[in-house]
């Protein structure tokens, strides 16, 4: 694999008044030089920037005491949405970044509920323009939480944007397809159990896939104090960003 410049820019509440965005901000540039930014929304809430073009991964509008104004944002060239739950599928966050050039990419109950959009199943691959798609497996594998996410029904995405491999897991345990899964530069992991990972499950999806950079996400209130000094040493940039 092409040997890809990491560049981080954390940026902490800055005023958009300012030209510059409000949340958390990681960027990367690719072997070729290009630019990724990654935007720390909420939760399971990523904005995406590459190269003039946007891509929303699960845009929700409000969690809790916490909202996202995406009318001020640009409208979307791609959305993934991972599945159906609240806190991932949002019909009117969906429409408010859709124009006529949006292309909607989802699992199968995602598009039933919203009447349109590319329907993606476990093992599909997708060629955008300018983005490569896999879908692969989400779900609950711990006994008794079956029922929150069923094999079969979620998505993950695996993206490759100029040959960087960025890996949503979307809501998952550490599932065992996650050993197929290679090559990962930049991987978004769940953690608030029950409905996910717990911290221990992380780390160990962590050093079964080995990506460069680890963005724990969808967290909530799960302590994720512990995940940095379980993977010293083994090469995995730890960053933790407010995915709440």
């Amino acid at each position: 694999m092409k040997k890809l410049f990491l560049l981080l820019m954390a940026v902490l509440g800055l005023n958009t008044a300012c030209g510059q965005s409000p949340y958390e901000v990681d960027e990367f540039t690719t072997a070729s030089g290009k630019t990724v930014k990654f935007h720390a929304l909420m939760h399971s809430c990523i904005r995406i920037q590459y190269d003039g073009k946007e891509i929303q991964i699960d845009p929700v509008t409000k969690l809790g005491n916490r909202s996202i104004n995406y009318a001020a944002m640009p409208k979307a060239d791609y959305i993934f949405v991972t599945h159906e739950h609240a806190d991932h599928y949002d019909a009117a966050a969906l429409k408010t970044l859709s124009a006529d050039k949006t292309q909607l990419v989802m699992n199968k109950r995602c598009a039933d509920m919203y009447g349109s959009g590319k329907v993606m199943a476990n093992g599909d691959n997708l060629q955008l323009a300018d983005v490569s798609v896999e879908a692969v497996p989400a779900y609950n594998s711990t006994v008794g939480r079956e029922q929150f996410h069923p094999k079969g029904r979620d998505n993950g995405y695996i993206l490759t944007i100029d040959g960087l491999r960025i890996y949503i897991a979307g809501d998952t345990e550490d599932i065992p397809e996650m050993a197929q899964i290679k090559d990962i530069d930049i991987s978004f992991l769940p953690c608030n159990q029950p409905y996910t990972m717990t911290p221990d499950q992380l780390v160990r999806a962590a050093k079964v896939i080995k990506p460069k950079v680890l963005f724990p996400y969808h967290y909530g209130q799960t302590d994720l104090s512990s995940i940095p000094a379980q993977l010293e040493g083994t090469g995995i940039d730890v960053r933790i960003r407010h995915y709440e």
